[in-house]
């Protein structure tokens, strides 16, 4: 029998909006919240809004969110009893899992035999194969084989034929749109192979790949799944995810328009077969790939909490995080899978510093204003305020944007608003794109495939604009004025006359 633990102190391993959501749901659960952060980062959101914060190092990942070392020392120091490893960084990492678990700490995250089992592809195929869930036709190179290089690629390219092209070749231990080609003729076969295997090799210390068959106007829906110590799994439904660029999401919503209510229930099934195949505990996503005519195939598994579990927990009513502490310390699930409904529809955008005009390029720079949007159905997760800098060593995420409202049309609506209320100055963003993204027809129409951005980018760009030199400066200067031009409302006029410091030049300053 497995006897539930109290948990009082949380290593939160990660940073930005995932570590500030964290630390929330630790807020709700009285449990002690110590951030950590590099030397980048010593100014950020997630620092402030945590009950400690402690140094981990410089500012590239390899001196601080991925040191191992430090990360346990920081947690021993500061008396923590579990370590929540959010997403990215180490959230997949089976040594990190292991390391935490052998210092005696409680892991808020899945099994590190399951992490290792899912975290390579071609492992992952094979189990699913075993398992009964439907696989995209491929072919993966016997590890064991002595073949030289050339036969290797010999190999690739007679499956390939039998596959039938176009193809993709996959990194076998990839992740992030990283380490992927589509191949759709033998002849470019070769140097696709090559390419994938450095960009895997650079990326995840491992060159090895494999081919799917690439489905053409494919769609991408996953499904949420959560395992407890006593057995129990279960699935909470789906998010679509088919509007991607370069390999990576861009919007997520649930309910899938393409899914029916039969399809829902075999892929639920199907993924909770495959968690139960690897022994899941805690918050997990099973990937699919579906076509048009309602045919799914397993595409990978993602062993931790996912960047658009927003949208799960608006629909499902499911705190996800605060469900992983609750599972984490030995609670069982608190409900059986027939308790679950779907209420209403959730989207998800993220709001990216980039520049879409010059292929989704980061953008770095000062976040001279940021205004997220408010109002009944809106939700906004993010780690960036007005002030804060976006930099070149982490990725460029700026906000979550979340809505939720009755149906898939007015939920469309309320993001729309959303979006056109939100602000922000002082660095190149894909805010405009995410704006012609949502009113698109396609998106109306529910017909966006992860090849849709690829094929329509021209449509979907905001009109250029010459820059305007210190934009955010001259706006704030005009607001300032006690007679500010037509249509700017002077900030002590918008005070109504209250008292403010900040209104008189007086040599008020803080500190």
């Amino acid at each position: 029998m497995i006897r539930p633990i109290e948990l009082t102190a949380c290593l939160i391993a990660n940073r930005g909006e995932i570590a500030v959501r964290v630390t929330r749901a630790c807020r709700e659960l009285g449990i002690r919240a110590v951030a950590v952060y590099s030397d980048a980062d010593a100014g950020a959101r997630h620092v402030r809004f945590a009950d400690e914060a402690h140094l981990l190092g410089g500012a590239a990942p390899s001196e601080s969110y991925l040191n191992i070392d430090r990360l346990l020392a920081v947690a021993r120091a500061c008396g923590c009893d579990c370590v929540h490893p959010g997403y990215g960084f180490l959230s997949e990492n089976e040594t990190f899992a292991e390391a935490v678990i052998a210092a005696g700490l409680t892991w808020i995250g899945a099994p590190p035999d399951a992490i290792r089992r899912m975290g390579v592809k071609t492992e992952a195929r094979a189990l699913m194969a075993r398992a009964g869930v439907p696989l995209v036709p491929g072919y993966q190179f016997d590890e064991g084989s002595t073949s030289s290089a050339v036969e290797r690629d010999a190999d690739f390219i007679a499956a390939a034929a039998q596959v039938g092209y176009p193809v993709m070749v996959k990194a076998a231990g990839g992740g992030g749109g990283k380490g992927i080609r589509i191949v759709t003729a033998a002849d470019d076969l070769p140097d696709a192979l090559a390419s994938a295997r450095r960009e895997a090799a650079n990326a995840f210390g491992d060159a090895r790949v494999f081919l799917e068959r690439y489905i053409e106007r494919a769609r991408h829906i996953e499904v949420q799944v959560f395992g407890d110590r006593h057995g129990s799994i279960v699935h909470l439904f789906e998010r679509e995810c088919s509007a991607q660029r370069r390999h990576q999401k861009v919007l997520e919503e649930s309910p899938s328009p393409l899914v029916t209510p039969e399809m829902r229930a075999r892929m639920g099934a199907a993924a909770v077969e495959a968690a139960r195949t690897v022994g899941y505990v805690g918050a997990g996503t099973v990937e699919f790939i579906a076509d048009t005519a309602g045919n799914f195939f397993f595409l990978e598994m993602n062993t931790r909490l996912q960047v658009e579990h927003p949208v799960t927990e608006l629909v499902t009513g499911v705190d996800l995080v605060r469900l992983q502490f609750t599972v984490a310390s030995g609670e069982p699930l608190p409900f059986a899978q027939a308790d679950l409904r779907q209420r209403g529809h959730a989207i998800e955008v993220r709001l990216y510093a980039e520049d879409a005009r010059a292929g989704f390029l980061p953008a770095t720079g000062t976040v001279a204003r940021f205004v997220a949007p408010t109002g009944l159905g809106v939700r906004v997760d993010s780690a960036i305020e007005s002030g804060d800098s976006i930099g070149i060593h982490y990725d460029p995420m700026i906000a979550k944007i979340i809505v939720h409202d009755t149906t898939r049309a007015d939920a469309t609506r309320r993001l729309q608003g959303a979006l056109a209320e939100t602000v922000l100055l002082g660095t190149t963003t894909n805010l405009g794109f995410l704006r012609a993204l949502v009113a698109h027809p396609a998106f109306a129409a529910a017909t966006i495939d992860t090849g849709f951005i690829e094929r329509h980018l021209p449509d979907l760009l905001p009109p250029e604009f010459p820059p305007l030199p210190d934009a955010a400066l001259i706006a704030a200067a005009l607001a300032q004025m006690p007679h500010a031009p037509m249509g700017v409302t002077p900030l002590a006029q918008s005070r109504k006359g209250r008292y403010d410091p900040w209104d008189h030049a007086d040599g008020f300053r803080l500190s």
